[in-house]
């Protein structure tokens, strides 16, 4: 196939696409470019479906190169390792808005693989490779329903910012990635500093209008490639047998669904399958069949539950759409931690605690655009016992990545100033129990434990997961979702933020794009909910506690001349070795002389400091100092006033009498108090213990 390209102007920059020269082993494959900003997107999809399996499996791959930088990886093996937060939260934003797209009961294996080639720093690769993605899936010819666009969104001066590079986005107000179809959004991304529900909606509507253009050039590439659609088609239903278990199973599924309690459901349900699939899939049944009769079970349950919350019965749980599960806070239930907080909503539950620490402990991020330290850190654990199940424990797996990261930004906006704030500040959330939103109760638990910690965090922060049942025309938006609305519904719509405004949102949908009016009605009704959460969090603790625990370091800054840093330093460090040795401190010192002494004891960082004064401090005429006798001459003695400042006692000024040996009135080793009478321009100083005594005299 020979090369086709297609170009258009996207904010400040030309986007272009281009297939046919590279990767041409791949069903489908693009090389997009945003600037300097270049992705080579590549897509596989097997023919044959894997028999057995009842799920769609995708996967998605994005990968940086150090060399789309003009760099060499770091570590012994000089070679890109496992990936980075950014890439796994990058591969999520490529596979969240491509998954609902693909027709149900389509389970042939496909792979998106993205790679960075070429970087431009003020360029972000994930739009490109949105976009990359969507057109080399189109390329492919799988049964897509896309394709989809994607962009970026700042807010600034009142007015949106299509695509603004990452030192426009330093100054702008919100950080927003909207993607979606030509007809409707599917999934929403975003950062913001407080903003409100109006200007975030005018956000994702203007995101969506501007990505059309994308849209349509994907369009006419695929058209112009002459791309050949898989004539793949929907399974057949059985009809008979999904008759048979509606009649059998419907009532008892219905009546499994009245029931509360999660685990008791789920323990109803689970001999409700058993009890189908003994009696319609037994041994000897044809292949597929217990998957067959599985699917069906789970598209009555489906049914069920949606249809009873559009009749306007209550939810699963008995609430209205509109009610929050029943709340309960905890402050300060560990004695040792920095700040600690547990967060109980209905049967989520999540304990988050906070430490403190000094500068050396902020993460080092070694990115494509460079090295940079990051000050705060926020973990979020989703450990198998917590929704009683066995499972692996170790390294977070996407999910847990993602979810920590949309609880750090929902947080960021009201942190204090981390420029002069001088703690580095990690959170760490355990999730103890879930069904449904842990990640808005890992929002909740951290606001309450950086205020617990004393931590002066601008404004309390809630978040709160909104669902939606959708069939045809009616809809219905629910608060505080639980997992079985999450699962069986259309969409998982998370918007954090403080009484002033939205700080987060993240928005995920599975059927094919929501309007605008039931946006509208999420975010006001997400606001309602976020509002009342808010007002229960502030009768447990409505401002960060005036005194850090007894156990969090102490940190004191103070200003030293940068001219002075080698004195405190020493030779080889020796100097600093010694200081933080003796009084047990840490002490971090930074280029514009400011220096940092940490330690839990108030007395130890006293001492550091009056030490590192001393190391700095300029010797000044007239002052009287303490010092130790050094060395003994002839011709008087040398003084160590303050370290590595030594001056001269001549003989004539030791006293008012006449001393013919200066051994007769000094020792090496004594302490003696000097009078600076002279520092000469290279710095010598001359001594006086004779004019002490004149002045006591007089």
């Amino acid at each position: 196939m020979a090369k086709i390209t297609k170009s258009f102007q996207y904010g400040k920059h030309t986007v272009t696409l281009e297939t046919g020269e590279i990767a041409r082993q791949a069903s489908g494959a693009c090389i997009a470019s945003m600037g300097d900003t270049i992705v080579l997107a590549a897509v596989v999809a097997m023919k044959e479906a894997t028999p057995g399996k009842d799920f769609f499996p995708m996967t998605v791959d994005y990968q940086e190169k150090t060399f789309a930088a003009g760099r060499i990886p770091g570590g012994f093996f000089k070679r890109e390792g496992r990936p980075s937060e950014k890439e796994i939260l990058t591969c999520r934003l490529i596979d969240r808005p491509v998954r609902p797209l693909f027709p149900e009961g389509f389970t042939n294996e496909v792979q998106i693989i993205a790679t960075v080639i070429s970087m431009d720093p003020d360029i972000d690769p994930d739009i490109v490779s949105m976009i990359g993605a969507s057109a080399a899936l189109k390329l492919s010819g799988v049964p897509f329903n896309g394709p989809i666009g994607a962009a970026r969104v700042g807010y600034q001066d009142g007015r949106y910012l299509l695509n603004p590079g990452n030192k426009e986005l330093a100054e702008s107000q919100l950080n927003l990635v909207v993607a979606g179809t030509a007809k409707a959004v599917l999934m929403v991304e975003s950062e913001a500093k407080e903003l409100s529900e109006e200007a975030m909606l005018g956000a994702v509507m203007f995101g969506h209008e501007q990505m059309q253009v994308a849209i349509k050039a994907i369009n006419e590439l695929v058209q112009e490639a002459g791309v050949q659609p898989w004539a793949w088609q929907s399974p057949q239903e059985d009809t008979a047998m999904n008759d048979a278990l509606i009649s059998e199973f419907g009532p008892l599924i219905a009546d499994a669904y009245r029931i509360k309690e999660k685990v008791a459901r789920q323990d109803r349900m689970t001999e409700i399958r058993e009890m189908a699939v003994g009696k319609h899939a037994a041994e000897g049944a044809p292949e597929g069949t217990k998957e067959r009769v599985l699917n069906i079970i789970g598209n009555i349950e489906y049914r069920t539950v949606r249809e009873k919350i559009l009749s306007g019965d209550p939810r699963i749980d008995g609430r209205d759409t509109r009610t929050v599960r029943p709340i309960t806070i905890r402050t300060g239930l560990l004695p040792r931690t920095h700040g600690s907080a547990l967060f109980t909503r209905g049967e989520t539950q999540a304990l988050v605690v906070t430490t403190l620490g000094t500068s050396r402990d902020a993460q080092i991020i070694d990115a494509l655009e460079g090295e940079r330290k990051d000050p705060f850190m926020l973990h979020y654990n989703f450990p198998p016992y917590c929704v009683g199940e066995t499972g692996r424990v170790g390294s977070p797996k996407r999910r847990e990545v993602g979810h920590g990261r949309l609880a750090k930004r929902a947080m960021i906006a009201v942190l204090p100033d981390m420029e002069t704030y001088p703690y580095v500040l990690r959170v760490v959330s355990e999730i103890t129990e879930s069904n449904g939103s842990s990640s808005m109760a890992t929002v909740c638990g951290t606001s309450l434990s950086l205020m617990d910690a004393g931590v002066p965090i601008k404004a309390p922060v809630a978040g709160v997961a909104m669902g939606l049942i959708k069939e045809e025309n009616r809809f219905a938006v629910l608060t505080d979702i639980i997992g079985d609305e999450d699962h069986l519904g259309d969409m998982d719509f998370k918007v954090a933020g403080s009484a002033s405004g939205v700080t987060a949102l993240q928005m995920d949908i599975k059927i094919e794009g929501i309007n605008r009016e039931i946006m509208d009605s999420a975010l006001k009704q997400a606001k309602e909910g976020r509002l009342h959460i808010l007002g229960i969090m502030n009768q447990a603790i409505s401002a960060p506690r005036a005194e850090l625990s007894e156990y969090a370091p102490r940190i004191i800054a103070i200003k030293i001349n940068p001219e002075r840093i080698r004195d405190v330093i020493g030779k080889g460090g020796a100097t600093i070795r010694a200081l933080t040795e003796e009084t047990g401190c840490t002490i971090d010192i930074e280029d514009d002389g400011t220096v940092k002494i940490a330690s839990a004891d108030n007395n130890a960082a006293q001492e550091a400091v009056r030490r590192v004064k001393q190391l700095t401090a300029d010797v000044e005429v007239g002052m009287i100092y303490e010092g130790k006798v050094a060395k003994l001459m002839d011709f008087g003695a040398f003084v160590t006033i303050l370290p590595g400042k030594d001056g001269l006692v001549h003989i004539s000024q030791i006293s008012r009498e006449r001393v013919e040996n200066v051994g007769d009135k000094l020792r090496e080793g004594e302490v003696v108090r000097v009078k600076v009478l002279e520092v000469d321009k290279q710095g010598r100083i001359r001594l006086s213990i004779k004019a002490l005594e004149e002045e006591r005299i007089s």
